[in-house]
Order: C-alpha cells, then structure tokens, then sequence
C-alpha cells in the first residue's frame, strides 16, 4: 500500500544545554570518524578496542561499514567488521521459528509474546563471536567492530569497550519492505520473500526486547533513518533529549495514503505531497509515527514513537503503562470524503468493516486491547454520509451470502442492508467492536480510536467493498487488484446491530461541561463498552484544562487556522497546531490552555481514556 509522510510544522522544539548540543555529530565522514576516534581512545587508555553496533531493520548497514572502512583506510588504522548476520541460524530454521506467529490466516498472525532475539541466534557462532572478542588485544593489535542487529545481545554486550545503537523509523523501513530491500535477520542482502506478517507479529518484537536491553547498557545513539546524515549523540545526551522531549506536548510526522475511495480535501488543506494524487487515510497521531525533534543549530533528529515510551509514566500513566506495558493505547486518523463534482456512493466510500473487542484480539491475535473506535464529522458537504448499523428490515442471512458472492467480483444492492447515516459538522458516531460500518462519503472524518498494537497493527475486518477496484500508486489509477476481505472474522466478530440501536445508543451528543460565553467545553455521551471519552473546546480566548498527571490526551484543531498549547507552570511548553493536525499531550504534562493566536474562534477535539 502506498503511504506518504508531511513534515510541516511536525517539528518539535526542546531545549537543552550548549554541551548536550555541542556532543552532537552529524553527517558523514563525521560518525564514522567519531567512531573510529572512540575506538582509538579507547586502545589508548588500555580498553578494549572493541564495539557493537547495534540496531532496528531498516539501517544501512552496507553503507555504515563502507564508510568506516574507508575512514580506516584514509587512517591507516587496522581495522576487523564482522556482520551479525553470521551469529544467527540457518534462514530454514529462523522461518520454522517464526511459523507459529504467521499462522495460516490469510490476515492477520499472532504477536510472538515473549521471544527473545537470541531464540534464533546459533549457540556455536555466538561462541566464536565470544572467543573472538575475548581474545582481542587492547594492545597492538586493530579495532573490531561487530556491526548488525543483535550485535549487543547479553552475552557480548559486557564484553565490548563501546556499545551503539543505530535507530530507524517504520515509514522508510515500510518502504524497503514493499521494495523487496529490507534485509532480515541472518543475511545481509534484501530478500524479496520477506512477507509484512513475519515483521508486525515475530520479528517487530524481537527488535524491541532487544532495543530495550541495549539502551539500558548503550554509549552512544544513531539516528540511522538518512544513510548519509547520520547523527551521533552520547547515551547522556540522548536522555536528555528524550527526557525534555515528554515534558511537553509532542507532534508527529503524519501519514497519508491514498486508496480505494481517495479523496481530494487534503488538496485544499495541505501544501503539494510529492506524488500523492489523492488521499483516503491519513494518521495524525499514533504508535507507528516518527517524531522529528529540533535540538538547536539546525539538528533535526528523527526517531520513532516507541522511543517516547521509555519514560511510560511521564508518557501515558502508571495505570496504562501496567495494564498496557509499551503501549501507546490512542490514535487518530483523518478519513477525507470530498469530491469536487459527484460520485456514486460506491466510489466515494470506504470498505464496509467492523473492529475486534479486547477479548478477541487476545484470543486470536495475543494483541492487549480491541479497537474501540469513533466517528467525529470535521467537514461535512453536500448528501454527507456515514454507514452504520443495519436496517430494521435486513435480512442478515442474505447479507452474508451476498458479501461471500462478492469475493468473486459480484455487486449487490448494499443500502437494502445497511444504513447511511446523513451527517452534518460536530456528529459523533460511537463504534463499539462488532458495529458494521464504514466512511459513506461526502464528509472529513475525524477517526479517534484506541491503538490494539504496540507494532500499531491494524484490526480492521472488511466485509464489502463493492467489488471495485483499489489505488494503484504507479499508474496513478484505480486499477490495482480488489481489497481482501476478512470474511471470517467479520462475521464471527459481527454483533449484527440494527438501525434502532444505532439511534439510540451509537449517536453520541455533546453536553456542556462548562463554559462562560467566550470558552465551552462539551463532554460527548458514551456507552459502557468505550474505554475513552471524547471533548471538544471551543474558544476564543485562552482556555484552561489539565491532564491531572494522569491521563494521555490527544486533541486535533478542527475549526480555526492555529491553535497554541502552552503548560500553566512552565509557559516555555508549549506547541502549535495547525488546522487539522494533531498532539499527544502526556498524561504528566498537568495543568495548561489552549490559546487562540488571532483571537479567533478555534475548536479543539479531544479523545482521552476513561480510566486512568
């Protein structure tokens, strides 16, 4: 599937001390210099002259090792690399590992709970590794790099004079998978049948239990995402960073793709996405986003989310980080609608779907929370639209056959089952696991849900997408091949909830909270089953609110230009929003307003847990 990212105003803007900045080393020759420079000190002062480098899929590794050879070379310096790839088992026995996670859904797998990387890793190659760095002279023999994920495992990591880490982000890392470049554990070249489930469900979480235990012990971090703008900073800068980083709100770089209902608002609302023709999903804040981070002098660091969760109790509370350990638990998407001139329904929909509760994503997919989902109506146009429930009148039976018949290219009469919804600006639809739904066009969705993964898989199951054709990204055409369905889970999942039910409990309203004529905060109407609120602020002059040190709070700006974000004890925390673009606020962030730059009137939505 293509995806884009949009950088603007994503930047996030810290401060921290000149001597953090000035550890900072970016670029190349500089790291590998850097590197090459730490070894020597080391073999100086009697040390082992020995590193790991370690990190996640996605690093240049070929390129890593190419510039630290040629600095070598340029030095003089004897230099030994020896690639990771060579610790690991035979590719036939990693694939018999990770076989039980893939499963023999067409779909979806499930999350390898416990394993370690050294699960795959060859005892009697991690021995020669062993011996080889225990056998390193600090006196006049050269400098030995180990270079690849895992290079840290705990039985080398003691033994190593430095110990790296080089990061990378899951947009790019998506981009080498679908390329057929990424490399996996064992080898050093791209395989070209590396499927997608063999990283969201195995390998995902053996690079992360193992990141995890080499931050703890690490030296120095890489930001590795530009092969040929490396940044380099001291494990003691780093905390800092990330420490300032979660004191305050944090944006993220969005994602958009295009898709079989690709719609053209972001046109009007965005400035030009090299190659994006139109838009369909698009993620404001969530799990699987990098976040890009001024540290001065023009550095830009980029790293992924998950790093943020190093500090879970600044982050999202101590409730949710027991309940829900490395989970980010929200997110948020915007779903555009718009066409400029008509469409049949059919073109301007998405797939009709429903979401998965708690229980059942953790009995078929070992995933800890279900995808609780809502529906905000941001921009509405004209027979605006949202699918949801089915007609009193359905027959559910012939529903079912109609969507099996539909895998074979076969349309039906779908608005005799479901019902359209008309909608208008400020709506909210509640959708509890089991409601079959969908986007019906003609309106920007504000999507608030809960995020089931901590890899921020996707629980969506499609039932029906009128037999059409979807995105394809090169011709710039809808004639890619049909979605998948999920017809399985779909309607083992399904509660079949009819119109009534929709009306009376799904349709949330607002209620006001408080307000007095210039500022309003309105609670929406909820049912038992959704784990989060959503609230709305309206404003025209600065308005109050507080995360109370506990709650995880994620607003988007949907009416007005700007928004400011700015902590009541330390103003200098603050961020901006521009229309349309999201945060997340940690839970201890505390006390803060929202201000209106122009003093014009602005409207932020929000989704929050219930309990925290």
């Amino acid at each position: 599937m293509p995806l884009y990212e949009y950088r603007k105003n994503a930047v996030n803007h810290i401060s921290i001390a000149t001597s953090v900045r000035e550890e900072v080393v970016c670029g190349l020759p500089n790291v590998p210099q850097r590197i090459l420079a730490l070894l020597r000190e080391n073999k100086k002062m009697g040390r082992p002259a020995t590193a790991a480098i370690d990190g996640w899929y996605g690093v240049d590794w070929a390129q890593l090792n190419a510039g630290l050879r040629e600095i070598a070379r340029a030095q003089g310096v004897p230099l030994q690399i020896v690639s990771t790839a060579d610790m690991f088992l035979s590719p036939e026995k990693i694939e018999d590992y990770r076989r039980p996670y893939l499963t023999d859904d067409p779909s979806f797998g499930r999350v390898n709970g416990s394993g370690e990387l050294e699960d795959i890793l060859d005892p009697g190659k991690m021995a020669e590794f062993k011996s080889l760095l225990e056998n390193q002279s600090s006196g006049q023999d050269g400098l030995l790099i180990v270079l690849g994920p895992g290079a840290s495992v705990s039985e080398l990591a003691e033994l190593y004079g430095l110990r790296f880490y080089a990061d990378f982000t899951m947009q790019p890392l998506l981009w080498q998978m679908w390329e057929n470049k990424l490399i996996p554990f064992g080898s050093d070249r791209p395989a070209t049948d590396y499927l997608w489930k063999k990283y969201y469900y195995c390998d995902f979480y053996l690079l992360l239990r193992q990141k995890k235990k080499a931050f703890a012990l690490m030296d120095y971090y890489i930001d590795a995402v530009e092969p040929k703008n490396l940044k380099l900073i001291p494990a003691a800068g780093y905390n800092v960073i990330i420490d300032e980083l979660v004191k305050g709100p944090i944006k993220q770089v969005k994602i958009t793709q295009p898709g079989p209902w690709g719609s053209y608002r972001f046109k009007d609302i965005y400035d030009e996405i090299p190659g994006l023709e139109n838009m369909a999903w698009n993620e404001l804040a969530g799990i699987e986003l990098s976040i890009l981070i001024d540290v001065g002098a023009a550095m830009v660091l980029n790293i992924p989310c998950q790093n943020i969760m190093q500090r879970p109790i600044q982050m999202v509370g101590q409730y949710v980080h027991k309940t829900y350990p490395d989970l980010l638990p929200l997110q948020v998407w915007l779903d555009d609608g718009y066409f400029k001139e008509r469409v049949p329904y059919e073109r301007a929909s998405m797939p009709i779907h429903n979401h998965p509760d708690t229980d059942y994503v953790k009995r078929n997919f070992n995933e800890p929370l279900g995808r609780y989902e809502t529906y905000y109506i941001v921009e509405a146009y004209e027979d605006a639209g949202t699918m949801m429930g089915f007609k009193e009148s359905a027959n559910l039976e012939e529903y079912e056959r109609l969507c099996r018949d539909s895998n074979n290219r076969k349309v039906f009469d779908w608005q005799k089952f479901i019902c359209r919804w008309p909608t208008n600006v400020g709506d909210l639809f509640l959708i509890p696991p089991g409601t079959e739904h969908g986007h019906g066009g003609y309106q920007m969705i504000l999507e608030m849900d809960t995020g089931p993964s901590v890899a921020g898989t996707e629980y969506s199951f499609f039932t029906y997408d009128f037999a059409r054709c979807t995105w394809d990204d090169k011709a710039k055409t809808m004639t890619a091949p049909p979605m998948k369905m999920h017809l399985e889970h779909s309607f083992r999942n399904n509660k079949w909830r009819r119109e009534k039910y929709v009306q009376e409990h799904l349709r949330a309203r607002p209620v006001v909270v408080r307000g007095d004529g210039d500022t309003r905060m309105d609670r929406y109407t909820t049912v038992e089953e959704m784990p989060f609120e959503i609230e709305r602020f309206v404003f025209t002059k600065p308005m109050t609110h507080s995360t109370e040190g506990r709650f995880l709070q994620i607003p988007t700006l949907t009416v007005g230009k700007s928004v400011i974000i700015r902590s009541r004890k330390d103003p200098a925390r603050q961020t901006s929003l521009d229309f349309l673009q999201a945060c997340l606020i940690p839970a201890g962030f505390g006390d803060y307003e929202f201000i209106s730059p122009d003093g014009s009137q602005c409207t932020v939505v929000m989704i929050r847990l219930k309990k925290a």
